[in-house]
């Protein structure tokens, strides 16, 4: 399963002020330490850049590309600014991400082709968020019609599903699941990706990880492809690398209806223990779910 660093962000404070004073050091630095870490990709998010990001962009790349020779993701809003990166990206570049509102559509989906660059559909349609499972399915497929007609494979096309923080509604952590285990029968040559530290939104940073690690072992009972996440946290690394087998068995075994007995699992298999069963829905979300 790919890894796809999330940590180039302008909403960090260090890389975001590195962005506005051009400043290529701490870029540089951090995307060395992302490759050494087992990253697989570079996701490069500079948000909106309503005023400098079709010069913001290729400057990025150019930085990452001194330091890296991974392959990048490339995360805007502005399709000016989308552009101007994928003009200076290796191909393919991966472009986070084309949604299903028209303005989209029309702006991005010509860049695919031009620049032989694969695609993030985005389930986000233009009523907004979808209510469940069912929704995200309908969007998924007129996603990949609409991309097909553009010329635009589905092998081309890195299905999003949206997850959604736990601390907010459950019931949408949930419903991103079911659809992953759909995916593979809608749209089975497309591949899959998920912005895994959404599910974590909201909890404290010190324990986000738990919700982190735990739901990406969730999506891959469902073949996911790639997750935008922290290849800082080295055990989240592992566990995309297949080196925590025993903790994978343990939820796929709870998603499977199995109640395994809470006195027998180890301290590092309680912790998923008990996190899958706030993910899932049988245990409420508390700063503490832990300790309980």
């Amino acid at each position: 399963m790919l890894v796809v660093a999330e940590n180039i962000n302008v909403i960090s404070k260090t890389i975001g002020a590195a962005f506005k004073e051009r400043n290529a050091e701490p870029v540089k630095k951090l995307a060395a330490q992302l490759t050494a870490n087992g990253a697989d990709m570079l996701d490069l998010n500079i948000g909106p850049a309503r005023k400098d990001g079709a010069g913001l962009m290729p400057w990025l790349v150019n930085t990452v590309k001194e330091v890296s020779p991974l392959a990048l993701s490339l995360d805007t809003t502005n399709a000016e600014a989308m552009e101007e990166g994928l003009k200076v990206a290796t191909a393919p570049a991966l472009m986070n991400s084309i949604s299903l509102q028209p303005e989209r559509l029309e702006k991005l989906l010509p860049l695919v082709n031009k620049y032989n660059a694969n695609m993030i559909g985005l389930l986000w349609g233009v009523d907004g968020m979808p209510r469940d499972a069912n929704e995200r399915c309908m969007l998924a497929v007129d996603l990949v019609y609409k991309a097909g007609e553009a010329g635009i494979t589905p092998d081309r096309i890195w299905i999003d599903p949206i997850s959604t923080p736990v601390t907010v509604d459950i019931v949408q952590v949930q419903a991103c699941l079911e659809f992953m285990s759909m995916l593979g029968e809608i749209a089975p040559e497309c591949r899959s990706i998920v912005g895994l530290s959404n599910v974590s939104n909201g909890v404290p940073a010190h324990l986000r990880g738990y919700f982190n690690r735990t739901s990406l072992i969730a999506f891959m009972k469902y073949g996911l492809y790639s997750a935008i996440s922290d290849p800082l946290d080295r055990e989240l690394v592992k566990i995309a690398r297949g080196e925590m087998p025993e903790v994978v068995r343990l939820i796929h075994r709870m998603m499977d209806g199995d109640e395994p007995d809470p006195a027998k699992l180890s301290p590092k298999e309680l912790e998923y223990y008990k996190t899958y069963r706030v993910l899932s829905g049988q245990v409420l979300y508390s700063d503490s779910w832990l300790d309980i």
